[in-house]
C-alpha cells in the first residue's frame, strides 16, 4: 500500500504544476486522501468486512467531497484532480497512470447485479463533469471530454465528447463531420440553431414581402 502511495503522489507531482512540494501534496490534496482510504476500505472489503469497508469509505467521502466504492479496484499512479463530487462504483476498474478531474461520475445504469460500472484502461483522462455509465470499457489511452456521457465503450486512443458522448477522434486520426476536442474551437448549440433560426425568419420575411409586393402591384394594376 505505501509503494502505491508513493507512485499516486509521484503522479501527482507530474501532472499537476500547481504542486510545489510532497508535503504540500500530502497536506492538501483531497484526491490523494481519498485514494489513501481507498486503499485501506479495499483491503477490508475483500476480507469481507463490508461494514467496517464501508464505514472508511463514508468518513473518506465527508472528509474530501470523493466517493468511491471500497469495491472498486483501482491501479497505480491514479490521480484525483481537485475532485469534489467524485463518483466511483462499486464494479469499477481503473487501470495505471488514470487522470480524472471533479465531477466525474463512474456509475451503472441500472439495478442490475455483477457487473454494472466501467472499466478504464491505463493512461486514460477523463475531463470535468464527465459521465461514463455502465459496463462499458474505456481503452487505454482514451480521452474523455469535460460534460461528456459515455455510454458506449471507447476504443483505445480514441477522444469522446458531447451527449452522448460520440468519437471525435482515434489514433491521432480526426473522425469527420464532429466536433473537435480544443476548447477554443468548441461550437455553442444554441447558438448555432438560433443563427438557423434567424436565417429562416429572414428568408420568410423576404417570401412575405415578395407576395406582399406581388398583390399590391395586381391590385394596383386592376384599379
Amino acid at each position: 500500500m505505501f509503494k502505491r502511495l508513493r507512485q499516486d503522489i509521484r503522479a501527482v507531482m507530474e501532472r499537476d504544476p500547481a504542486a510545489k512540494s510532497v508535503l504540500e501534496v500530502l497536506l492538501c490534496y483531497p484526491g490523494l486522501r481519498a485514494l489513501f482510504f481507498h486503499r485501506i476500505a479495499h483491503f477490508l472489503y475483500r476480507r469481507r468486512l463490508i461494514l467496517l469497508a464501508r464505514m472508511v469509505s463514508n468518513f473518506s467521502r465527508f472528509l474530501t467531497g470523493i466517493e468511491i466504492h471500497p469495491g472498486a479496484k483501482i491501479g497505480s499512479a491514479f490521480f484525483i484532480d481537485h475532485g469534489m463530487g467524485v463518483v466511483v462504483g462499486e464494479t469499477t476498474e481503473i487501470g495505471d497512470n488514470v487522470t480524472i478531474y471533479q465531477g466525474v461520475t463512474l456509475g451503472g445504469t441500472g439495478k442490475d447485479k455483477g457487473k454494472r460500472h466501467p472499466t478504464i484502461g491505463n493512461n486514460v483522462v477523463i475531463g470535468a463533469g464527465a459521465k461514463v455509465l455502465g459496463p462499458i470499457e474505456v481503452g487505454d489511452g482514451a480521452r474523455i471530454g469535460a460534460g461528456s456521457v459515455v455510454l458506449q465503450s471507447v476504443p483505445p486512443g480514441a477522444t469522446v465528447v458531447g451527449v452522448p458522448g460520440r468519437v471525435v477522434f482515434h489514433r491521432g486520426n480526426r473522425i469527420p463531420a464532429l466536433i473537435n476536442l480544443n476548447h477554443a474551437d468548441m461550437p455553442d448549440p444554441v447558438a448555432d440553431a438560433l443563427i438557423r433560426l434567424q436565417d429562416q425568419i429572414e428568408q420568410l420575411r423576404a417570401q412575405i414581402e415578395e407576395l406582399e409586393k406581388g398583390v399590391y402591384n395586381s391590385g394596383h394594376k386592376a384599379v
